[in-house]
């Protein structure tokens, strides 16, 4: 009898394991027919980066940066329009997400990150434009403005994760940015995590407000629930903290300009560790910090973020 259990018990095992692979492969397939890319792709060095490229070519640039987890689609949903008739918009997506591959298994840095997208930029025609970052795309950002001041008139961070933060580390994305632990944790989440489940951690990222009727289908679940995205977005943020207290004590040295807008309801990047102290540290910064406004003001505060653009914009001489 004893002997009659551990085989089903066997046979069971191998089920969930074939089950879950069957699962992973249709999860990769819905994103890869429903969610294919909507822009071009650059080669740069060899590495393919995907990117949406609207508005007026002959217009100042602005390129746009995305957060964790997110794609191309953050921005296309509703502020890319708002800014086409005055600028030539580009949207990247960031290594690793969307349909840019990732840089490498582990050690991608936001450093690096900001130097294939400096590139990519320049590839397409590019010079100089203001980039501007949300959530993990402001960390992008500000690597980009320190590393790569003679490609950047100005930079705009959007809730920018950009200073180091105290508390221990996500053990979450500890587990899943580990080379051994992560593959088997990401091909778990992406068989078995539903569309609702990350409805409902959407809406936690946009509370105190709503996320927009219609933005957790057109942003696209699939494509974040990849296990190559999801293996990327944890390495990246599980790194994030001391590359940030390498880069942060540089921001003093910077002279472009700076404008920063931040909901004070954030309660997933605190504006006081993050936008307070790069005013204090860059004394030609502009802070519009939002009442009761969470992290996605691009998206419940559009005409903000458009004004810190046009502001930022004026300020670096385009306009």
């Amino acid at each position: 009898m004893l002997k009659w259990t551990g085989v089903m018990l066997l046979v069971a095992m191998i089920a969930v394991v074939a089950i879950t692979l069957w699962k992973v492969e249709q999860r990769k397939a819905i994103a890869k027919s429903k969610f294919a890319p909507d822009g071009k792709f650059v080669d740069v060095d060899g590495h393919p980066v995907h990117y949406v490229d609207r508005g007026n070519p002959d217009a100042p640039a602005v390129v746009l940066l995305h957060g964790a987890s997110g794609n191309t689609r953050d921005f296309t949903f509703g502020l890319v329009d708002r800014l086409t008739d005055k600028y030539r918009v580009i949207v990247f997506d960031r290594p690793g997400l969307g349909h840019t591959p990732a840089l490498a298994r582990n050690g991608v840095t936001i450093a690096q990150q900001a130097a294939l997208l400096s590139q990519a930029s320049l590839k397409i025609g590019v010079k100089n434009p203001i980039v501007a970052g949300q959530s993990f795309g402001g960390a992008v950002t500000m690597a980009w403005a320190v590393h790569h001041r003679d490609n950047i008139a100005a930079a705009v961070s959007i809730a920018g994760a950009t200073y180091p933060w105290e508390g221990g580390l996500n053990g979450f994305y500890a587990r899943l940015a580990d080379p051994w632990k992560g593959p088997v944790v990401a091909r778990l989440i992406s068989a078995w995590a539903s569309e609702d489940y990350v409805a409902d951690s959407i809406a936690g990222i946009f509370a105190p407000q709503t996320a927009p009727e219609g933005y957790a289908h057109y942003v696209g679940v699939p494509l974040i629930l990849r296990p190559s995205s999801l293996l990327a977005n944890a390495q990246q943020r599980h790194e994030l903290r001391p590359e940030l207290r390498a880069l942060a004590p540089l921001y003093k040295s910077l002279t472009l300009p700076v404008e920063i807008v931040h909901g004070d309801g954030d309660t997933t990047v605190g504006l006081h560790v993050h936008s307070t102290r790069m005013v204090d540290d860059i004394p030609d910064a502009n802070l519009v910090a939002l009442k009761g406004v969470g992290h996605m003001p691009h998206h419940t505060n559009p005409e903000d973020v458009v004004a810190a653009i046009d502001r930022a914009a004026a300020r670096a001489g385009l306009h």
